[in-house]
């Protein structure tokens, strides 16, 4: 079965998170990319060496890739780069803005050279203005955009646990790309597109920047919610975290009366609406962490299950890599088979498989030989 971007050629200039995300969800869905590495490789691949040797960030990132070694301070590899982006459809980058330029491949001239190439860059802050030439990093952004600053419990800000900002603008990029495909598939034009980390998260941080421009700044109150209660976590007799989420009064009066047992506050006019439970939010929360405490979690999973109420356990990667809904695929690696999580589309109709991660330069071999015949 052929998959929807069978056809396409990729060309990337590429290392650690943000623009790999972008190629890996490329080649999942059936591009041919080419991962152009540097003499010492996609600095990714030394993040750790936790996956029998590879790097878990790596491997993650940069399955169904073919990988060549270019150096592109020498002619003879600009040439090949030349080559590859004449027969391209598409070409990421995510070079510091300008480092393209100099090398002789500014965006401008490749626009005008091929004109049905899409090229996307991805930057920092973008290619113009006071804080384009800083250096950019994933948890850099979260304390910039302003997201540590609402991360975390009262008496600090923290960092959100994974890449949140390169993923957002990989899969911000990925989008774009699709998007660009598809007029040029109309127009027969390609496009320039620049993605940046700030703006992605930027935009992520609109309800939160609307709130404090509103006059009211959202705290770090951990596992809670700012404005709903009984939102929170409350631990199980056997120290279990459950997280429960009560996102009306009828289900606040369901949780009293059937999963806590207490009939006279579930019509308690104090607690009976959502405004009032904030105000008693000490309170509100005192109730349900002792009704919470005097079962184990089996039972109290089973309790609110049955009232439907909305709950999660609070899991570690212990508990997730033994989750029900974990779904998983196994890649090839250098180094052997890898099991990962799925990626989260699933489609009955088109199952896929998932290409290898690349050792560093495997393919540079048939690659110049494909490109430039020697």
């Amino acid at each position: 079965m052929s998959l929807p971007l069978e056809g396409i050629l990729v060309i990337s200039v590429e290392q650690a998170v943000a623009a790999p995300r972008c190629t890996c969800q490329l080649a999942d869905a059936g591009a041919r990319v080419i991962k152009i590495e540097r003499p010492e490789g996609d600095f990714a691949r030394g993040y750790d060496d936790l996956v029998h040797g590879e790097s878990a960030y790596f491997v993650w990132l940069n399955r169904g890739k073919e990988s060549v070694v270019l150096d592109l301070t020498k002619a003879e590899d600009k040439a090949l780069l030349e080559a590859m982006l004449a027969k391209a459809d598409v070409f990421v980058q995510n070079l510091k803005p300008g480092a393209l330029a100099k090398l002789g491949f500014a965006i401008e001239r490749l626009r005008k050279d091929y004109p049905k190439l899409i090229c996307a860059s991805i930057s920092g802050y973008g290619e113009a203005g006071p804080y384009a030439q800083r250096k950019a990093y994933d948890l850099l952004i979260q304390a910039d955009s302003g997201l540590s600053s609402i991360t975390g419990g009262p008496e600090a800000a923290s960092r959100v646990g994974v890449s949140v900002v390169d993923i957002a603008t990989g899969m911000n990029a990925y989008q774009a790309i699709l998007e660009a495909l598809i007029k040029r598939g109309r127009t027969g034009e390609g496009a320039a597109i620049s993605v940046s980390l700030f703006d992605s998260m930027a935009e992520w941080m609109t309800v939160p920047l609307l709130q404090h421009e509103g006059g009211k700044s959202p705290k770090r109150i951990g596992l809670a919610h700012p404005s709903i209660a009984p939102y929170g976590v409350f631990k199980s007799r056997d120290g279990a975290d459950i997280l429960i989420s009560i996102q009306n009064d009828r289900e606040w009066r369901i949780l009293a009366s059937t999963v806590m047992d207490d009939a006279t506050l579930a019509a308690d006019p104090q607690f009976g609406t959502n405004v009032e439970r904030v105000r008693r939010r000490g309170e509100t929360d005192a109730r349900v962490q002792a009704a919470f405490g005097a079962m184990d979690v089996a039972t109290l999973e089973e309790k609110l299950s049955a009232a439907d109420i909305a709950f999660a356990r609070v899991s570690d990667t212990g508990l997730l890599s033994q989750h029900p809904h974990l779904r998983r695929i196994t890649i090839g690696s250098p180094t052997g088979p890898v099991s990962t999580p799925a990626p989260a589309p699933v489609r009955p109709e088109e199952p896929r498989q998932y290409g290898p991660i690349p050792a560093l330069g495997e393919h540079s071999a048939q690659i110049r030989k494909e490109f430039s015949g020697k």
